[in-house]
């Protein structure tokens, strides 16, 4: 048995100065306010600029937040995780730049690339630490720069992504199968990488370009999330209506507002920030779980489930009781 489990004390954030709105985009490339809004439910997104936005510095941001939130010395930490697919460097992990900006000094870090699962990977690694003593206090972020991966003349990728940074604390406490962290779970599926990748082909940027096959995405989503969202129900002996609020990844309103209708979850119990931030990747849900706690929604003791899909194919779900 157990002997911790894994507290969620905070949630913090970061969102880049630039908001660059649909009609901003009209003016860019073939395409329209209408044309993104009825077809993803995106209205804006923040834009990274410069050195004092880059994946490290929007993580730094959003963790010194989240340890002021729960009131955490950055000493106290042990162990940081960030999850992204848009690190500064190939090596070192951009997580050691954190460490270094929060002045983290008896902390380990790493990176993790799981795309845009990335948060629900890098939570499941840090509950396992905690729960097994290799860990005490640990902070997990989510982070990415998405607009470094788009094509801005490919009007079907480059409406769908903002940049932006998020990051929940968690620490030990006495195990209690009730509190905390009650379970996540994960899954991948290699065989349909090519559904969602960076092509470096032929390019000139750093990374490369994301090449996506929209149609195959918003099924396998659907069928993906719904499956991780009934697992981590299930696991629990929970149903629909003992969860207070859903924080799936936001990349499609259309896609959660077919995942409500097809596993019959109200709209109300789901956090969408979509329409403000776009798709920001492994940020997605701490961003929309700081903004459901920003807006009177998720409160302390509130059962949370978390759900995600992303490039790989990898996809997750956790379930916890926030605070």
């Amino acid at each position: 048995m157990n002997q911790f489990c894994s507290k969620v004390l905070s949630c913090g954030h970061y969102l880049p100065q630039k908001c660059v709105t649909n009609f901003d985009l009209e003016k860019k490339m073939n395409t329209s306010n209408e044309w993104i809004t009825q077809r993803t439910g995106i209205k804006q997104r923040y834009i990274a600029e410069g050195v004092n936005e880059t994946t490290a510095q929007m993580a730094y941001k959003a963790a010194q937040q989240a340890l002021e939130i729960a009131d955490i010395k950055p000493d106290d930490v042990d162990m940081i995780i960030l999850a992204t697919s848009t690190p500064d460097h190939a090596f070192p992990a951009s997580a050691v730049k954190v460490q270094a900006l929060l002045k983290a000094n008896n902390a380990f870090a790493f990176d993790m690339q799981a795309a845009c699962s990335g948060f629900i990977y890098a939570l499941s690694t840090a509950d396992n630490f905690i729960k097994t003593g290799g860990a005490k206090t640990v902070v997990v972020i989510g982070a990415d720069r998405m607009s470094s991966l788009v094509d801005w003349h490919d009007r079907t990728t480059a409406v769908l992504f903002g940049d932006g940074a998020g990051a929940y604390v968690l620490q030990a406490q006495a195990y209690s199968p009730h509190q905390g962290i009650l379970s996540t779970h994960l899954f991948s599926n290699g065989m349909q990488y090519e559904s969602l990748y960076v092509d470096d082909s032929n390019c000139t940027n750093k990374y490369g370009y994301i090449k996506m096959d929209g149609k195959l995405i918003y099924k396998n989503a659907i069928l993906k999330i719904g499956q991780a969202v009934t697992t981590a129900l299930n696991a629990n002996n929970l149903s629909v209506n003992d969860v207070d609020w859903f924080v799936p990844h936001q990349a499609n309103q259309r896609i959660l507002e077919s995942i409500c209708d097809h596993f019959h979850i109200p709209y109300e119990k789901m956090i969408m920030t979509i329409a403000d931030h776009a798709n920001t990747s492994a940020a997605t849900i701490p961003l929309a779980t700081y903004k459901g706690i920003a807006d009177g929604k998720i409160k302390a003791g509130d059962l949370l489930v978390l759900e995600a899909l992303g490039g790989g194919l990898t996809w997750g779900s956790a379930a916890l009781r926030f605070g």
